[in-house]
């Protein structure tokens, strides 16, 4: 069973991370501003909705993180944070629970 969940992890982390990039990463490469692509993700009201649950998730992911590492010494979650950022969540999250369950003592 630990194999198909980390299986699966590592298939939804990377995918959504190689769907991130053969989507925006053309658009990025010919216009770098950052500013500009954060505006493009409130252009109406349904992916304000999505880019709203994407810096909340991000904000979950962080609290877990900061958390984790006070109580259970999980150690380098930053390092999902700033994945987090670039691509995104999805593949943030996914990399974390592999982190964690590597450390975990249990």
């Amino acid at each position: 069973m630990k194999t198909a969940y980390l299986s699966f992890l590592g298939i939804v982390g990377i995918g959504f991370a190689a769907f991130f990039f053969i989507t925006l990463g053309p658009h990025l490469a010919e216009n770098l501003d950052v500013v500009a692509a954060f505006k493009a993700g409130y252009v109406n009201p349904y992916s304000s909705g999505f880019a709203t649950d994407a810096i909340c998730c991000w904000l979950v992911l962080a609290a877990w993180v900061v958390y984790e590492k006070f109580e259970k010494g999980i150690k380098h979650g930053w390092i999902a944070l700033l994945i987090g950022l670039v691509p995104g969540v999805a593949t943030a999250f996914a990399l974390y629970l592999v982190m964690r369950m590597r450390q975990s003592k249990s």
